[in-house]
């Protein structure tokens, strides 16, 4: 008795049985379940002289042998056994001479089943709720009759759309019944759809989803500038999702519970962690410091300072026209400028915006240039960090050439 194989076109995975008693392996074709799939198992012999006879038997589990008789065809070339259910089959195949052969295959049906819902929300973590399934199915030895077990394990992929974070988004298991939780502790801050496909080890999928709808509440802001002379006064732009309620600290002992965006003015140097508490409608609250790039960062006011420089050309080059004192944080400064002979030809007091704003002297005298030579001043200046600036240090000479 010669030895051929059932085909299966259009299925969807093949698979090999593995008997108890025999070291034969058949085919076991498989299609993925859908009300548009018709499985059909076809008889298509290598040999013999047509016309051929063919008859197909299904497996009887309880006579443990394939006895019942399902279709006989005589005088074709090839024959096809449509929509067969899920179950053994074999086909006798003659061609009422030499040719004599058995084919021997089984049909599974797979369909997944992939089931996605809100098990619960809270307002930092949600958790989402899955069921999933595959069949079970089994097929017999050919021989003793009794039933092994196909493998068919399953993978779970959990998404979103719009894409958001899933801890551990894909899981394999073993089982043919699985009841999962998956727990997103990074909660998403929009509207999304929240799917599940579930894919078997033949390469059937089925999908699940869910709508959700968000009502989290995140705290974020954005600071411009963080670093500068005082009085330095930063923008606070806020960027919080859904605040409802907002507390302001400012890192100097001053807290504000106006909402959204707003400036601040710093008026002594020194370093200040900036930090923001949100509270929803619903009652949830998040908070958080200063982030630039993603990295905690504080808000930079420059100690006071002056440097006095020793050299000016006031000639109209564009260049180093003023004798300016180059400061930071400076609250008052008071400069005179004296010619070699002692005399004051220049002199400059000054606070807040006066200060900030003030060019430097330009060499003039009156109405005149004032003549190339040395010349000599005295600074006095308090800084916002009251810092006094006095003494031998701050006097000295510088020369003006032209």
């Amino acid at each position: 008795m010669l030895v051929a194989q059932v085909t299966a076109p259009g299925s969807s995975a093949e698979s090999r049985t593995a008997y108890l008693t025999t070291g034969a392996e058949d085919p076991i074709y498989i299609w993925c379940g859908s009300s548009s799939v018709t499985p059909v198992l076809r008889a298509d012999p290598t040999g013999g002289t047509a016309p051929l006879t063919f008859i197909w038997y299904g497996w009887d589990s309880t006579a443990s042998g394939f006895t019942d008789l399902l279709l006989t065809e005589s005088g074709v070339e090839f024959s096809e056994l449509v929509n067969p259910a899920e179950g053994g089959y074999r086909v006798h195949i003659s061609d009422g001479a030499e040719y004599d052969t058995l084919m021997t295959a089984w049909v599974h049906i797979s369909n997944p089943v992939s089931r996605i819902s809100l098990q619960q929300a809270l307002c930092n973590q949600v958790t989402l709720r899955s069921v999933t399934q595959t069949d079970t199915y089994h097929y017999s030895d050919v021989n003793s009759g009794e039933e092994i077990l196909l493998p068919n394990d399953i993978t779970l992929v959990y998404s979103s759309d719009p894409v958001s974070l899933i801890p551990n988004p894909s899981l394999h298991t073993y089982t043919f019944d699985t009841f999962a939780l998956k727990i997103i502790s990074t909660p998403p801050l929009d509207d999304l759809w929240y799917n599940l496909t579930v894919t078997d080890d033949f390469g059937c999928i089925t999908e699940s989803s869910f709508f959700y709808e968000s009502f989290h509440v995140n705290a974020a802001f954005e600071a411009e500038p963080v670093t500068g002379e005082a009085p330095l006064e930063v923008f606070f732009t806020d960027r919080s999702v859904r605040g409802n309620s907002y507390l302001w600290r400012f890192g100097d002992d001053t807290v504000s519970n106006l909402a959204g965006s707003q400036s601040y003015t710093y008026y002594r140097p020194g370093s200040y962690t900036v930090s923001l508490v949100v509270e929803s409608d619903r009652g949830c609250i998040d908070s958080t410091t200063l982030l630039v790039s993603g990295v905690p960062t504080k808000i930079t006011v420059e100690p006071s300072a002056l440097d006095i420089p020793n050299v000016f050309t006031p000639d109209g080059g564009g260049e180093n026209e003023f004798f300016y004192v180059d400061s930071k944080s400076l609250r008052y400064m008071y400069l005179q400028v004296f010619s070699e002979g002692g005399k004051r030809v220049y002199h400059f007091e000054g606070t807040g915006d006066k200060l900030r704003e003030w060019p430097g002297w330009d060499g003039t005298i009156g109405s005149g240039k004032a003549a190339p030579g040395i010349y000599f001043y005295i600074v006095r200046a308090y800084g916002w960090d009251n810092v006094t600036y006095d003494g031998k240090e701050y006097r000295g000479f510088f020369y003006l050439y032209r």
